[in-house]
């Protein structure tokens, strides 16, 4: 017997880049999976399609989920901005908050308790490593990222003993179109490592199947996690040479 089946999955951002594998790879492990996304969900048994930046779309599907609630919330979908946060727009900020936050929180806070109520269930959120280590260049998607890892952490704790698991993964960077030419060229000029969406999604997946409560991807990434934490002058310190040739790069 496959380990998930007969479970029902519900995964947003489901076509995109990391979505997608996810998709595909609990649907191997025996889950039926619902995509939800902007276009059609092709590794999905399903997909309804919604745009979760519209209030009234994401209030509809939570009403959709709140009366068939799955066995698994997968909350993937996310946006980036990149640049000077002075030089986003108050719209720009609103919708990075809006998908990369009060989406996930949402649909949490609609499946929460009728799975507290049947004793199962499990709610993944996909944040990044950006929400650990906040960089420049990427204030508003690090600090939205920063609070899905703060909302994972507080409903995790107020479903302890009741059957319902919260996992929150912190991937790096992946290589998918989600990472426009100047985050590319980001990456490349500041040296950060880059993952297989496959692979990303693997560790994903893996999670779900394991029950993990946190997982962070990269054992550098999670000591400057720690040390960001305990001492954030070191991590200064420590991008001084990635800020400098950022800022020769995009000033």
């Amino acid at each position: 017997m496959l380990p998930l089946e007969g479970k029902r999955a519900v995964v947003t951002g489901a076509a995109g880049g990391i979505g997608a594998p996810v998709a595909r790879l609990l649907r191997q492990a025996g889950a039926r999976v619902t995509g939800i996304d902007r276009v059609a969900c092709g590794d999905c048994d399903e997909t309804q399609i919604v745009d979760l930046s519209d209030a009234n779309e994401l209030g509809s599907l939570a009403g959709r989920l709140a009366g068939n609630v799955p066995d698994i919330l997968v909350n993937v979908a996310g946006i980036i901005r990149f640049g000077l946060h002075e030089d986003q727009t108050p719209e720009a900020l609103a919708l990075c908050y809006q998908v990369n936050l009060v989406v996930p929180a949402v649909l949490a806070r609609t499946v929460a308790a009728p799975m507290r109520q049947r004793g199962s269930g499990q709610i993944v959120n996909i944040g990044s490593v950006l929400g650990a280590i906040p960089y420049p260049w990427f204030a508003a998607y690090s600090s939205s990222k920063a609070g899905l890892s703060a909302l994972s952490q507080g409903l995790r704790r107020e479903l302890i003993g009741s059957g319902v698991t919260v996992c929150h993964i912190n991937p790096r960077a992946a290589r998918t179109p989600f990472n426009t030419g100047d985050v590319a060229r980001f990456l490349a000029v500041t040296g950060m490592r880059t993952d297989e969406p496959e692979w990303v999604a693997q560790r994903i997946v893996s999670a779900i199947l394991t029950r993990r409560e946190t997982v962070s991807i990269g054992l550098m990434e999670r000591l400057y996690a720690v040390l960001n934490t305990i001492a954030p002058k070191l991590i200064d310190n420590g991008l001084a040479s990635q800020i400098r040739r950022a800022r020769a790069e995009f000033s």
